[in-house]
This record gives structure tokens, C-alpha cells and sequence, in this order.
């Protein structure tokens, strides 16, 4: 690693230390034991998009983000209640939430995924950069359905490890690459390991090194994915025509955040973006 994200990572082991003195594993565990179970994420966005009986019916399947700020944006929506975007989000059709829960980089907090998750019915991924296996079950204790794991973060052992831990807990998880290098490391070592239905697999168009965006980044690594169903492309989706295009090639869910935090009205940018022209 290099760049930005080294210096994210860096300040991320920092914060895990100051935060497990403050909350053991044994605590999290504890608190975990007392739960019910996370909504299945999985299943939520994995879904056939063009099915009949849905209505509205969509291009793609939508996770709809939660966030305020980012290294590459700054501010993006200073009026932002997290609750309120999440409703919005819930009422315009989306199929899963993601929500920012680091603080430094995004102004996220972790309470903001249990305050969406006791307001609206869709299931909740954490999005952060997961490390250490202590914020697997901070994750799961705090509420969440599903984990992000980012592939230029960790070693293939630690991807294992910590996916591995994250299916004993219940949790979908979301294995995020941008590299071709990084998508041929964990295509058949973790992605639907230890279990196929909880391990999603996420192509970043953000290089989070640059931060420079290019949508067809999904297309092009998509022909080195044999079922498309799994994978779910993220960042800069900010068309329809970008939409259609992953659409055309499989593409079956979309995480989608600063085109729709940027929006006046969050609804009718949905619409625009995912609903299939009749039903528009």
C-alpha cells in the first residue's frame, strides 16, 4: 500500500487499539450472544433485478449509501441525517443500505447503523476498513447485516480469517478489489468461502490510491468473473447510461453513494437512475 490509504490504514490500527481497551472481545461477544439475526444482505442483492413481481422494477439492484463526507469529496451533503436518507432511500426502492462508519475520513459513526437499521427494514452493511478481527464482532454487536472487507487493505490469509469469523457471525461479506492483480488473488481463494451465500464480491471503480474513477473498470474485470450474480459494482455510477451498461453485462446490484447524497430530491435521482423505462 501506498498514498492515501496507507495513512487511512495506519490511523485505523491506531483507533482499534484505543477502542478495544474501552470494549473487550469478550464484552462484544457477550452483547452478540443477546441478538437476533442479521437481515440476510445476501439474498437482498443477489435477487433477480427484472423480476415480474417486483415493483417498481429496476435495472440493477440498489445499495444505497449513507454518507456525509470523503477524502476525494470533501462535504458532500451538509444537511445530513442519516435516518432520514435511509427512509428516503428505503421509500424510493432500494435494496440494502451501506452506511460510513469511520470517523476521520468520512464522518461517519458507528451508532448510525443501529439508528438506520431500527428505522427502516432493509439490511445494513458497515463500511470502514476492517483490519483486525475484533471490529468483525464490533461490527456484528453494533448492529449491522453485512461487512466490507477491502482486498488492497489485507493479505489473502487475513481476507480468509476474517471471513471466515464474519459467516460464524452471520454476516454477508463484501470483498472489495479495484486491481485485476487483487481480483485474481481472492476470485477463488475467498470469494464464496466458507460459504458461497454470504461472500459477495465488490469491484471498486475508485482507485483508492489516486482516487481517480472510471466506471468501466467493473466491465473490464467482469469477463474474469464467471457468475456475475455475486458481484456488485461501486463508485462513481452517476448516469443512467452507466447503469444500463452494467446492467447489459450481468451486473446484478450497484452500491451507489455521492451521485445520490448530491441529489435535492433522492427519490426522483433513484427513479431517473434505476427504474426500467415503462415503469418510469
Amino acid at each position: 500500500m501506498s498514498g492515501v490509504l496507507d495513512q487511512i490504514v495506519a490511523g485505523k490500527r491506531l483507533e482499534v487499539a484505543e477502542r478495544r481497551a474501552l470494549k473487550s472481545e469478550i464484552e462484544l461477544r457477550r452483547q452478540i450472544a443477546d441478538m437476533d439475526r442479521p437481515r440476510n444482505f445476501f439474498a437482498a442483492v443477489t435477487r433477480d433485478p427484472a423480476a415480474e413481481h417486483r415493483s417498481p422494477r429496476k435495472l440493477v439492484n440498489l445499495i444505497a449509501e449513507v454518507k456525509r463526507a470523503s477524502p476525494s469529496a470533501g462535504t458532500i451533503r451538509s444537511d445530513f441525517d442519516p435516518v432520514h436518507i435511509a427512509q428516503q432511500y428505503h421509500q424510493a426502492g432500494a435494496d440494502a443500505i451501506s452506511c460510513l462508519t469511520d470517523e476521520p475520513h468520512f464522518q461517519g459513526r458507528l451508532e448510525y447503523v443501529q439508528h438506520i437499521r431500527s428505522a427502516i427494514p432493509l439490511p445494513v452493511l458497515r463500511k470502514d476498513f476492517i483490519i483486525d478481527p475484533w471490529q468483525v464482532y464490533e461490527t456484528r454487536a453494533c448492529g449491522a447485516d453485512a461487512i466490507l472487507l477491502i482486498a488492497e487493505c489485507l493479505t489473502t490469509p487475513q481476507m480468509i480469517d476474517l471471513s471466515i469469523l464474519a459467516t460464524e457471525l452471520k454476516l454477508t461479506t463484501l470483498i472489495e478489489v479495484h486491481s485485476m492483480e487483487n481480483l485474481m488473488r481472492v476470485r477463488d481463494s475467498v470469494i464464496g468461502f466458507p460459504m458461497k451465500s454470504y461472500s459477495l464480491l465488490g469491484i471498486n471503480n475508485r482507485d483508492l490510491q489516486t482516487m481517480s474513477v472510471d466506471v468501466n473498470n467493473t466491465l473490464r474485470m467482469a469477463e474474469l468473473v464467471e457468475n456475475r450474480d455475486n458481484l456488485v459494482s461501486e463508485s462513481g455510477i452517476r448516469t443512467r447510461g452507466h447503469v444500463q451498461k452494467l446492467a447489459d453485462a450481468g451486473i446484478r446490484a450497484t452500491l451507489v453513494g455521492e451521485t445520490l447524497m448530491r441529489s435535492g430530491d433522492i427519490g426522483a435521482a433513484i427513479r431517473e437512475l434505476f427504474w426500467c423505462e415503462s415503469e418510469m
